[in-house]
């Protein structure tokens, strides 16, 4: 059965409640839907709480879950009846964040995909609003991602006349030639797509994985020429 089959299943066996949705994400990280169905009904939900944190939900925001998933004819339904139920439920982002959180207690890159995933979402209408990104930070905190990591996943997403590279690789300017070279080696690698898929992202959200590494290329481009190796 197929992420979008396991989803609609999943999301028509939601009542109305709010705690409802949560306890429902929890059971389908534990049944046989299984850690990909978690993950999508997870990055919705909370989704859904980001789009309000500037006090208006915009179109662009609403769709711009398509462009880091491709969501299969018939089964749009499904997306909006979780992001509309996650929106009007009277629980904060915060107790969202938290049950998120426990769902994923030894997978730390997972919930930096997600923090990853909502900022596409934040950035949607061409801002990052300030409400925005204190939500962004709120939730990294509950997420345990430090301000280091934080920083180097805000720095692929928000706008910069001039973006530093070595944040974005995650290391200082000092850093030498042979050291510079492993760390952009080892980000290539830990963030191909395939990586994603083996920590229970859907294949469906590999937009996810290619911004990333757009943002690792253009950075070690950056350093190599300022550096001229």
């Amino acid at each position: 059965m197929s992420l979008w089959s396991r989803f609609g299943q999943f999301a028509e066996s939601i009542g109305s409640g709010g705690a409802q949705l949560l306890d429902r994400i929890s059971n389908a990280f534990s049944s046989s839907a299984g850690l990909s169905v978690a993950f999508t009904a997870a990055m919705i939900a909370l989704s859904a709480k980001m789009a309000k944190a500037d006090g208006i939900v915009t179109q662009d925001e609403v769709v711009a879950f398509r462009e880091i998933v491709e969501i299969p004819e018939g089964q749009e339904k499904h997306v909006i009846r979780l992001f509309n139920l996650a929106q009007s439920d009277v629980a904060g982002f915060d107790v969202y964040a938290r049950r998120i959180a426990a769902l994923f207690p030894d997978e730390p890159e997972t919930l930096v995909d997600i923090i990853d995933g909502l900022f596409h979402i934040a950035k949607a209408d061409g801002v990052v609003h300030e409400n925005e990104l204190a939500f962004l930070e709120a939730v990294a905190d509950i997420f345990k991602i430090d301000s280091h990591r934080f920083r180097q996943i805000k720095a692929r997403h928000i706008d910069d006349p001039t973006p530093d590279p070595y944040v974005i690789l995650g290391i200082t300017d000092d850093a030498g030639e042979a050291e510079l070279k492993a760390q952009y080696r080892r980000l290539v690698a830990e963030n191909h797509p395939d990586k994603l898929t083996a920590r229970g992202v859907p294949e469906e959200f590999v937009k996810l994985a290619n911004d990333r590494l757009a943002a690792i290329n253009g950075a070690w481009a950056q350093i190599r020429k300022e550096r001229d190796f």
